[in-house]
């Protein structure tokens, strides 16, 4: 897990809410097949991008709060992928995503957030 971030409940806020890179969170749990096969990849492709973009997971079934959170953020199935621009939701991917797929996928959110830079304002939380 070398470049890839643990989040929860305490550092929600300061890991995803107020990255100044594009973040993308891997929501997951233990009991999802799917999550684990995605685990190794995420990993692998947050090797890749450490530099341009913040790899983050969070378990959603970590207590509580993080459940809290998941359920704001709209998380209705794991895995779910979703793509942060200083603090706000720029995309999602729903479900097991092959390598190629998520590379494509994080390109084209590179781009998106760059766009999201030119147009963000400052987000209060």
């Amino acid at each position: 897990m070398g470049s890839t971030l643990k989040a929860n409940a305490n550092n929600w806020r300061s890991t995803v809410l107020q990255s100044d890179l594009l973040t993308v969170v891997d929501f997951w749990h233990d009991n999802c097949p799917w999550c684990l096969k995605l685990n190794p990849i995420f990993d692998e492709i947050a090797e890749e991008y450490k530099a341009r973009i913040k790899f983050v997971k969070f378990n959603v079934l970590e207590n509580p709060s993080s459940r809290e959170i998941a359920v704001q953020q709209g998380i209705m199935s794991t895995p779910t992928m979703m793509f942060f621009c200083k603090g706000r939701p720029v995309g999602q991917a729903l479900g097991f995503t092959p390598k190629e797929r998520l590379r494509e996928i994080l390109n084209d959110m590179l781009r998106e957030y760059k766009n999201c830079l030119d147009r963000s304002t400052e987000l209060k939380i």
